[in-house]
């Protein structure tokens, strides 16, 4: 039997699994011993895409279940923006002695930037207060596609600042946090704007019931959030353009068990959107951006046994004011184990996708908001984006110690699906500014992933995703779908002090005739790290390695052959 921990959104998570199936399957709960174990997070000084603030639109990847847990191996551009730097790393028991500090600062060549500082004050040992600051980006010139090798001074900064608190009473932990967030950048040259500034904070208060053992156990928390774009208007010379979305957001759920192996679970989440700030026309007084409240309700029945793990239940989304609306759509997933370490899965779910400005950001940050129909330099709000279904069916299996594979296909449908296109009308190689737009959109996918660990020494993953997207009437949108993305990845640890990371990736988007063709990503790239001496590393990664022009957005260059080195200190 091996055990495994993981940190994920800061919950410590104990995973308990045959070694012929790396965390694919898990035995039955024992229910007469229980273990605490603490767990922290680890930092791992590799740093994944340093040089990368582009990433693509966020794409839904299949999934088992949602108590699956995988190994995250891949090199795969990162779903938010700017990319998150920071390989995804696995939790320890903590053992006396363990260093609560963590520091590390890099540069590169196109004035890469890297720092995070991290502490981990243990109050007593049931108060944890953890306090986190990262900063990252890059300042150089790049070579505008579309152009005859014109260069672009283009800057991207992002600062993130995080306050963590937990106290673990005997069955509840309570938890509260604070975080702040700010990007800056500019846009390429003839752009409608110079340069955006998008402004976040937010705070979150919650409880978490921990005594799995309990016939009825509930969660619930509060957050509340608050995002600033700064400049939303096509000229930029017009004063207090600037929007605020605030978002009160509502979550709770209560699970009764039925025996051992069966549970029965009701979640709600409210979401409370208020705007303010340049919201309306000011001459003729209409608003585009309406406050509205969302309710989420999702019932949902569980069994888990020796050979069955099913998910039976489904999604209910009502809004009021803006996108009024009423949608049911499905939530199941079955899964079948066979012969220990065989998987047979299917599943169908589906749901709203809340169009808020932290999704905007993460869509495409370079992109306007959409213009409103009456007054050219109005903007509007996009509607939600309600995913009618994503039906999926697989296979995975560990056939031997260390290796598994896993084959996939499924379909997605969505409404409203947001996206963004570059509009120039008389000129679609030149694009002076990107938009956000919508359409009702069609996908159907196939792929497979491999992957074969050898003890703590030698790791390999590959995956191809296949996607044909369809549009019924906003064909352009499709231009910067991913239609086929493939990774591969060799993780070598030969000796203690030493990593060594060698990876590709490559991503292709459809042609959409008389509008765009965006070049492929074409990346390979490698990264080491050694520990010089107890809590000191070094570190470098270099990215692009063939010196390969490509887009992550539309008409926004990526950099050339880059590097980013640096140090990290444990304390």
């Amino acid at each position: 039997m091996k055990r495994s921990y993981y940190i994920i959104g800061g919950l410590a998570l104990t995973i308990s699994m045959p070694s012929c199936l790396q965390a694919q399957t898990t035995q039955p709960k024992d229910t007469t011993m229980t273990r605490t174990v603490v767990v922290e997070q680890e930092y791992n000084p590799d740093i994944m895409d340093a040089s990368k603030v582009n990433v693509l639109p966020k794409v839904e990847e299949p999934t088992v279940s949602k108590k699956e847990v995988e190994y995250a191996t891949t090199f795969f551009p990162a779903t938010s923006v700017p990319a998150d730097l920071m390989r995804p790393y696995t939790g320890k028991e903590v053992q006396p002695g363990t260093t609560p500090g963590y520091v590390r600062a890099g540069y590169g060549n196109y004035g890469n930037l890297n720092v995070l500082a991290n502490y981990l004050f243990r109050l007593s040992q049931k108060d944890k207060l953890n306090v986190r600051f990262q900063m990252d980006g890059m300042d150089g010139k790049l070579t505008l596609p579309f152009t005859d090798s014109e260069k672009w001074n283009a800057f991207y900064y992002r600062t993130r600042a995080n306050v963590d608190y937990t106290h673990q009473f005997d069955k509840l932990d309570l938890n509260i946090a604070g975080n702040f967030g700010l990007s800056n950048f500019n846009f390429q040259p003839e752009s409608v704007n110079s340069k955006q500034k998008f402004t976040s904070g937010d705070f979150h208060a919650g409880i978490h019931f921990t005594d799995e053992t309990a016939p009825l156990r509930f969660n619930a928390e509060t957050n509340l959030l608050m995002y600033e774009r700064q400049h939303n208007m096509f000229n930029e010379s017009e004063a207090n353009t600037g929007i605020k979305e605030t978002i009160i957001r509502t979550k709770g759920d209560v699970t009764g068990a039925i025996g051992d192996q069966q549970l029965i679970t009701i979640a709600l989440e409210m979401n409370n959107l208020l705007y303010n700030g340049y919201t309306k026309n000011v001459s003729t007084g209409d608003e585009y951006f309406k406050n509205y409240t969302t309710l989420l309700l999702n019932p949902y029945y569980e069994l888990d046994d020796d050979d069955w793990k099913l998910h039976i239940g489904a999604n209910v989304d009502l809004s009021f004011g803006f996108d009024q609306s009423f949608r049911i759509s499905p939530d199941i997933t079955a899964q079948y184990i066979f012969s220990d370490s065989y998987i047979v899965y299917a599943k169908a779910t589906g749901g709203k996708q809340l169009n808020d400005f932290r999704k905007l950001e993460s869509i495409c940050p370079y992109s306007e908001l959409p213009e409103a129909n009456t007054t050219l330099g109005y903007v509007q709000r996009p509607y939600d984006t309600y995913e009618q279904i994503n039906g999926s069916i697989g296979f995975k299996a560990s056939p031997y110690p260390g290796l598994w594979f896993n084959v996939f296909g499924g379909y997605q449908n969505l409404k409203n699906d947001l996206s963004y296109l570059g509009f120039d009308p008389s000129n679609t190689h030149s694009i002076p500014y990107l938009s956000f737009a919508q359409d009702n959109t069609d996908n159907f996918y196939f792929g497979g992933e491999i992957s074969y660990d050898y003890k703590d020494i030698l790791g390999i993953s590959a995956k191809y995703t296949y996607r044909n997207w369809d549009s019924k009437t906003e064909e352009y949108l499709l231009a910067v779908k991913p239609a086929s993305e493939m990774s591969f990845n060799v993780r070598i640890h030969p000796i203690s002090a030493l990593n060594i990371n060698l990876g590709y990736d490559y991503i292709n988007r459809k042609e959409v005739k008389e509008y765009a063709k965006m070049t492929a990503i074409n990346d390979l790239h490698i990264g080491a790290s050694y520990n010089v001496f107890k809590g000191v590393s070094v570190y470098a990664q270099v990215h692009n390695l063939l010196n390969k022009k490509y887009q992550y957005y539309l008409g926004y260059p990526t950099e050339g052959f880059n590097f980013l080195g640096g140090l990290s200190f444990r304390f």
